[in-house]
């Protein structure tokens, strides 16, 4: 099976940890090479954030305890990049 090399993630989580921290802890995990988090709304209580990470061969189970640990949740993949090389969405 081809190696998963990127992730975007719909991602709902409390206003803390704040968006820097709960992106370098992501970053820091062994299998990701970049972690990239766009703020797309606010709320009362929660963020839903944009989350992009890539690495040569992501293990979705970590990112997945990860972001649980940091209390927030996927709400859904958006995106999957498998392969040597990532084709761009032309949209």
């Amino acid at each position: 099976m081809a190696p998963i090399t990127r992730l975007v993630l719909d991602v709902l989580k409390p206003h803390d940890p704040g968006v820097v921290t709960f992106t370098t802890q992501l970053a820091d995990l062994e299998c990701v090479d970049a972690a990239t988090a766009t703020v797309v709304e606010v709320d009362e209580t929660v963020k839903t954030l944009r989350v992009t990470i890539e690495g040569d061969d992501l293990d979705l189970e970590s990112i997945r305890e990860e972001i649980q640990d940091l209390s927030a949740s996927i709400h859904s993949i958006d995106q999957v990049a498998c392969g040597d090389r990532t084709v761009e969405d032309p949209f």
